[in-house]
């Protein structure tokens, strides 16, 4: 079953985080470099980034946070993408992450954790060996 067209990232916000400036540069990035990209904004929950991943099809969700609730909220996020028979949509994220949370959160199926001070290029790069490739690719 060959999957063509750009690669498609769900880029979300979950919890009360209000700081979006981080999440809408690594959208524009992605969305540079040719994947689609479709930004949810503040306040999500984690049903709702689920659910907007599942309809739009994503091959990705990259979730921002810097409320510091981020083993919570990611580990729901995987959760719901389980009971939907949906953990080929990788999970990658970023924010103010305390190293000692990452491997607990790659354990529980996150891809990938970005910490401040990750380039945009990075992440593309990263997204771009990671996740589906597109067709002609």
């Amino acid at each position: 079953m060959g999957v063509t067209g750009p690669i498609r990232v769900v880029v979300a916000k979950p919890g009360l985080d209000g700081h979006d400036r981080g999440a809408k540069v690594i959208a524009r990035a992605l969305r540079d470099a040719g994947m689609e990209v479709i930004y949810t904004g503040l306040h999500q929950t984690p049903e709702q980034i689920v659910d907007t991943a599942l309809q739009e099809d994503a091959d990705a969700i990259g979730l921002s946070i810097l409320s510091g609730a981020h083993n919570t909220l990611f580990a729901k996020v995987i959760d719901l993408l389980e009971q939907h028979d949906a953990l080929d949509i990788k999970v990658f994220g970023g924010g103010i992450i305390p190293e000692a949370d990452i491997a607990p959160l790659k354990a529980k199926g996150v891809a990938a954790i970005f910490t401040p001070g990750a380039t945009t290029t990075s992440i593309v790069d990263w997204v771009n060996a990671n996740v589906r490739q597109p067709a002609g690719a």
